[in-house]
């Protein structure tokens, strides 16, 4: 039997992938739903083609097939796996793809009738090309990958938690893959996954709180639920942090994701970027500014202070990894020097954080980044890396969330009712 290399690929955009209905255009399967796919030489190429690998084949077919190509990251590979369709005489050989796309704006080919972007789980109940679980099942979130990514911020792996919890449900339906039981695992595994990451911690809790009847079915609807308004409080977030910045020369450090959409809209006359070691994560988040149009200078964390002084600034813009119930602020390593410079400069310092940031104690867990970014030598000295640091709140402006600026009395009442959302483990 002939064995083909293909490609699948899924498109994510705020919990959604894309999936296309194939047409008769196509050789095989028309009618049925699949990612993006294709083979990964053309017709007129050699399968030993070097330059006709399955990632070059990935961007081609996601330009050809979406014209998404430029609004696509990859986030994941999965391991290739066979696929033998006896009525074809064809042996697939599976790549699976994830990527996050920013647009949902679809050009389609000849190859596709119609398109939607639904959750992945709706895989499970459509007519599907071949095993098209079993690809997004290889690129899909998992607690492994929660726990392990340091390459995006709190809110994000917070959805992705969500996806997990979500997908599991919707597995423990479909195909008898557990119960309340196995899903109240799963929730315990993600809460432990990042102890320190509170928007992780609160969304998991009030998507198990909610599941009033603790049914796979009810933790699906409310993992769904919760992954959209997940999305709307860290836009909301944004958005009025937008509006308090806008137009300002403004500085900044690190990377959140609500922080870059707010800047997005704010629209700041100047700005400054830390680079943000370690990691040095800010160098991407000035690049992305300035690629957009902004007047975006890079610096060196060190060099804020002397550049904050002399610089004419008019507020500082932070993210935050969580918000303590006694209102200090736990963000990344830097964000405490830049807020004692700034209060020296008698610039305004602002927190943009959805209240799931908040947290419902005051207890610090502080995660530190490997050593070796620090020092890899061979003297015998102590190295310390810290990936965060506090944040006391006389040197924080405003705290700036979806519902406007919050005092100290109403972080207290936020911190109370998350506080709330983990009964469901006690019962459990």
């Amino acid at each position: 039997m002939d064995e083909t290399p293909v490609v699948t690929c899924f498109l994510r955009h705020r919990g959604d992938v894309l999936l296309l209905c194939r047409s008769d255009a196509v050789g095989s399967y028309t009618g049925q739903w699949g990612g993006v796919a294709g083979h990964v030489a053309r017709e007129d190429e050699s399968a030993t083609d070097p330059d006709s690998t399955p990632d070059e084949a990935a961007r081609r077919e996601i330009d050809e097939e979406t014209g998404l190509a430029d609004a696509v990251t990859l986030v994941r590979r999965g391991d290739p796996f066979p696929v033998e369709d006896d009525d074809l005489g064809r042996r697939w050989l599976v790549h699976p793809y994830l990527f996050d796309c920013t647009s949902r704006d679809v050009t389609l080919d000849d190859e596709t009738t119609e398109y939607e972007w639904v959750p992945p789980t709706e895989i499970l109940r459509r007519q599907t090309v071949p095993q098209l679980w079993t690809s997004y099942d290889r690129v899909r979130p998992t607690v492994d990958t929660v726990a392990a990514d340091r390459d995006h911020g709190s809110a994000y792996l917070s959805v992705r938690a969500l996806e997990v919890l979500r997908d599991a449900a919707a597995l423990a339906t479909d195909r008898d893959a557990g119960d309340w039981t196995t899903l109240a695992d799963r929730a315990r595994d993600l809460l432990a996954a990042r102890p320190a990451m509170t928007v992780v911690r609160n969304r998991v809790n009030r998507v198990m709180h909610a599941a009033d009847d603790r049914t796979p079915a009810a933790v699906e609807e409310s993992a769904y639920d919760g992954i959209d308004a997940a999305l709307t409080a860290d836009d909301a977030a944004a958005d009025r942090a937008a509006e308090r910045v806008a137009g300002d020369a403004i500085v900044t450090l690190s990377r959140s994701g609500t922080v870059e959409r707010a800047l997005s809209s704010a629209d700041p006359e100047r700005l400054l970027v830390a680079e943000s070691r370690p990691g040095a994560e800010g160098v991407g988040v000035a690049e992305r500014r300035a690629r957009a149009g902004d007047d975006v200078t890079l610096a060196p964390d060190a060099a804020l202070p002397w550049l904050l002084a002399d610089g004419d600034y008019d507020a500082v813009l932070v993210g935050a990894d969580t918000v303590l119930a006694d209102g200090r602020v736990v963000n990344k390593v830097g964000t405490r020097a830049l807020a004692l410079t700034a209060a020296r400069e008698h610039v305004p310092l602002y927190v943009v954080a959805a209240q799931d940031k908040i947290s419902p104690g005051s207890d610090l867990h502080l995660e530190a980044a490997d050593p070796s970014t620090v020092y890899d030598g061979d003297a015998d000295l102590s190295v310390e890396t810290p990936l965060f640091d506090v944040t006391p709140p006389d040197l924080v402006a405003g705290l700036v969330t979806e519902d406007g600026v919050l005092d100290a009395d109403a972080v207290g009442t936020v911190a109370d009712d998350h506080r709330e959302l983990a009964d469901w483990n006690a019962k459990a």
